[in-house]
This record gives C-alpha cells, sequence and structure tokens, in this order.
C-alpha cells in the first residue's frame, strides 16, 4: 500500500446489494476528493520527513557499495509476490477478470507502509527506503513487462501503466527524505523528535482512516467480495511476509534487514493498482473488483500489525530473561564473592591461632 494520494478522480460507488456498478457522483464530490488527497499528501510529506530522520549518509553509502540487501529485496518484490498472485488465480480458479486483478495487486512496486512497519518492527530503515524506491524506480519497466508474461496464462487484456504516477511516488519517497536526512545529519537532536511527531501524526489519521472505512465501506465489501476473493486478501501479504524474510534469510542477512525486506515484500503500492484497473477497465467490465485493493489494504494492514505485536512480545519476553539471567549472574558472583570472603576470614582466623599457640609454645619454652 502507498500513502500517495489518487491523482485521478475517485471511483464510483458500488451498489453492494446488486453488485453491479450504479454511479453516485453527488456534486461536492470532486471538491471532497480533492480535501482527502491534500490531506493525505501532507500527512505522506510529514511521515517520509520523520523517517528519513531514522537516516544516516554512512549507512546509506554502505548499501549503495554493497547493494547485497537492495537485490534481494528487488527480487523479492518482483520475482515472490507476481508468481503468488498467479499461483493463487490458477489454485482458486479465479474468472479472468478477477485473475486479472490479482495479479496487478501482486506486481505493484513496494509502497510508504513497508517504511512505516519496517520501523516498528526496529527494521533497517536505511535499507527500507532505498528499497522502497528502486522498486519504483524499477517498476517503470517491470510492471509492464511482467503483467505481459503472466497475463497470457489468464486475459488477453492490454494494461495501461500510470508513469506519471509513479514519478510522483518517487518525488513524495526521495524528496521527504532527503530533508530527514539533512535534518538528522545536522540537527541530529530534533530528528527524534520529528520522528515521534511524525508517527503520532500518522497514528491520528490511521485510526481515522480504518473508522470511515468501516462506517462507510465495510458492509460494501463483505456484500461484494466471496469467500475466494477475501481469502486471496489474506494469503497474498502473508506469503509476502513469510516468503521475504526467509529469502532474506538464506542469504544470511541480519534480522533487522530480514524484517525490511518482509515488510517491502508484503506491501504493495495499491494506489497504482486502482489506477491502472481504472485505466484498463470499463466501469461495466470491473465492476466491484475496482474495491479489492480496499479489500487488500485491510488484511496487509492486519497482518502486518498481528507480526508488529508478535515481535513486541517476543522482544518483551527476551528482555525479560536477558533480566533474569543477569540477576542470577550478579546473585552467583555475589554467592561466590561471599564464600570467598569467609573462607578468607577462616584462613586469615586459622592463622592467628597458629601464631598464637607459637607464641604461647615459644613463651613457655623460654
Amino acid at each position: 500500500m502507498s500513502l500517495l494520494p489518487a491523482t485521478d478522480s475517485s471511483p464510483a460507488w458500488f451498489d453492494g446489494g446488486a453488485g453491479n456498478g450504479t454511479a453516485a457522483s453527488p456534486e461536492g464530490e470532486d471538491t471532497y476528493g480533492n480535501a482527502i488527497n491534500a490531506a493525505v499528501t501532507l500527512v505522506l510529506v510529514v511521515t517520509m520527513v520523520s523517517l528519513g530522520c531514522t537516516m544516516e549518509l554512512e549507512h546509506i553509502g554502505a548499501h549503495l557499495r554493497k547493494p547485497r540487501g537492495i537485490f534481494i529485496a528487488v527480487l523479492a518484490q518482483f520475482g515472490i509476490m507476481p508468481l503468488t498472485a498467479f499461483a493463487l488465480a490458477k489454485v482458486f480458479r479465479l474468472n479472468p477478470v478477477e485473475a486479472v486483478t490479482v495479479l496487478i495487486c501482486g506486481c505493484c512496486p513496494g509502497g510508504n507502509l513497508s517504511n512505516v512497519f519496517a520501523l516498528a518492527l526496529d527494521g533497517d530503515m536505511n535499507l527500507s527506503i532505498l528499497m522502497t524506491t528502486c522498486s519504483n524506480v524499477l517498476a517503470l519497466g517491470m510492471m509492464p513487462l511482467l503483467l505481459w508474461a503472466y497475463s497470457h496464462g489468464l486475459s488477453d487484456t492490454r494494461f495501461v501503466i500510470p508513469y506519471g504516477k509513479i514519478s510522483i511516488t518517487l518525488a513524495l519517497i526521495l524528496l521527504p527524505c532527503a530533508a530527514g536526512i539533512f535534518i538528522n545529519a545536522k540537527f541530529p537532536k530534533y530528528s527524534r523528535m520529528m520522528l515521534r511527531a511524525g508517527m503520532a501524526l500518522l497514528l491520528v489519521t490511521g485510526i481515522v482512516f480504518i473508522v470511515l472505512m468501516a462506517l462507510y465501506m465495510g458492509s460494501i465489501i463483505w456484500l461484494v467480495f466471496s469467500p475466494t476473493l477475501i481469502s486471496i486478501g489474506v494469503l497474498m501479504p502473508l506469503l509476502g511476509f513469510t516468503l521475504g524474510f526467509f529469502l532474506a534469510g538464506l542469504f544470511h542477512l541480519s534480522y533487522k534487514c530480514r524484517r525490511a525486506i518482509s515488510m517491502e515484500t508484503g506491501f504493495q503500492n495499491l494506489q497504482l493498482c486502482s489506477a491502472i484497473l481504472r485505466l484498463t477497465f470499463d466501469p461495466q467490465v470491473i465492476g466491484p473488483l475496482y474495491l479489492f485493493p480496499l479489500l487488500y489494504i485491510i488484511f496487509q494492514i492486519a497482518m502486518a500489525l498481528l507480526l508488529v505485536l508478535m515481535f513486541r512480545l517476543y522482544v518483551h519476553c527476551y528482555r525479560q530473561k536477558e533480566k533474569r539471567h543477569a540477576e542470577r549472574t550478579v546473585e552467583i558472583y555475589r554467592i561466590k564473592l561471599e564464600g570467598e570472603v569467609t573462607e578468607l576470614d577462616g584462613g586469615m582466623s586459622r592463622h592467628k591461632s597458629e601464631d598464637d599457640r607459637n607464641e604461647s609454645f615459644s613463651g613457655t619454652a623460654f
């Protein structure tokens, strides 16, 4: 998923009961959509500046000089996810439009939420943001190639790639991150403050987004999507997170890098997916499947939150274990030290008794 605002018009709202594309376009829809886009853009910029404050030029240079982590992440992004989407479409025997919709989601590059959750999982932030940037650059060529290659087994659809939208994504990643890197390098005492402010803003807007989505779209989503599509929405991010982590493990990367690559693999820029669906299909053809990226976003976030919870519990238990181990070690040394002191005191007492006896014997003899 990406936090990038949509640059095209808002999608038609669908009648959940009928499942047909009955467009409802109120007079203030464009104004409302522009206001939403402006707010999301502001949140994205602040978030990426705050994430940039976690990056260091030295570590960025190290990843660029030895781009093994970036190569593995790109391999996972454009190797694992398209293949996973294609395999799920075949296994669940989706019709051509459903299969192509799932395939488009799988072929999209990494999104900004991968960086946010990499931070929550204590991943390598320098690698995470470099991976997102590289995947979006490579998407200019890889998306048409992958969609052409995999769609031959699914459909004869000709896809329209929104290159302008990809370019905007890159700008909204690189420029704010550059500002954050500058702040961290020149004013390090403010970088932590910026990070906290950015994460707090993202948390508040995220909660608002989830509540609004649940109120206005929840019933529609569950009515128009079959159990098969819901299952695919659950499996795709789960497989992406898992396979990305284990692929990085095969190359013996550090656990911080593995967690970052895991998030980058499982999160896609689904705003690009929505744009491709809009540009490629007529509303009468795509119907309620236009909302599939929204369903996918829900499960991406849900799975990532579950992983963050599990990771935090593991870290808490590990720290408690280390604390108990340290306390036991201190106690062992204390007991050992007390024993040595006791033994030393006993030895000194014995020597003193022997000296006293020797003096007494010497006096008697004299």
